[in-house]
């Protein structure tokens, strides 16, 4: 069989599918982190709000068996402000990354789609490849049947020839 003359596009698309799937594997992989990482900030400042909530209640509680003073009430409400700044900044972090995982998500869907068009063009040149096989075997079969065809054709003279 005569040797596929597009073997060499074949070999190009062949690579071009695993490096689709590669890329498409590292952005899944990128997306599972920026996930990971969402989650875990979420789940940071869900405690934090419960750590602030059980550290007033217990300030709240020492302050009233000393006896309460307007000072303490104002460090009280000071200290719960600072925690309520350290949640926002974590909110904010959360916010931030939310747009992480989107993007990660956006690059996911491209990554997919080049995954796919890269194995629709090798899929392609292997549907050619096959018809150009087939084509090939029937062209041969062709010859052969000729060739078989001439053979007959030369023994059935030559016997007519030695009959007459």
């Amino acid at each position: 069989m005569p040797p596929y003359r597009l073997q060499t596009l074949l070999e190009i698309r062949e690579r071009a599918e695993e490096d689709a799937k590669q890329a498409f594997s590292e952005a899944m992989r990128a997306l599972a982190k920026a996930q990971e990482k969402l989650k875990a900030l979420e789940d940071d400042l869900a405690q934090r709000k419960t750590e602030r909530k059980r550290k007033v209640q217990e300030y709240l509680q020492e302050v009233m068996k000393g006896g309460a003073g307007a000072g303490a009430f104002t460090a009280m409400n000071r200290f719960e402000d600072r925690l309520k700044d350290e949640e926002a900044q974590v909110q904010l972090e959360i916010d931030a990354q939310k747009l992480v995982v989107k993007e990660a998500e956006k690059l996911v869907e491209t990554r997919r789609h080049e995954m796919a068009e890269a194995a629709k063009e090798k899929k392609a040149i292997e549907k050619h490849k096959d018809n150009w096989k087939a084509e090939v075997r029937k062209e041969r079969a062709a010859r052969e049947e000729l060739s078989q065809e001439e053979i007959g054709n030369t023994l059935h003279l030559q016997r007519t020839r030695r009959q007459s």
